[in-house]
């Protein structure tokens, strides 16, 4: 079941989508993280938002 209201799609945005993936270990770390918190690697990517459907 599709979100179509505007402030829910946001609040899933930030939960589910707005972090940060470690290229080495693949841990998942907050937007914000300078370095990975299970291997202290500084590589780290945006996750993928993907194909949204509307």
């Amino acid at each position: 079941m599709p979100v179509t209201d505007p402030v829910k799609v946001r609040i899933v945005f930030e939960r589910r989508l707005n972090k940060t993936i470690c290229r080495k270990c693949g841990a998942i770390n907050p937007p914000n993280a300078k370095k990975c918190r299970r291997c202290r690697s500084k590589d780290l990517r945006p996750k993928k938002k993907g194909a949204r459907k509307v």
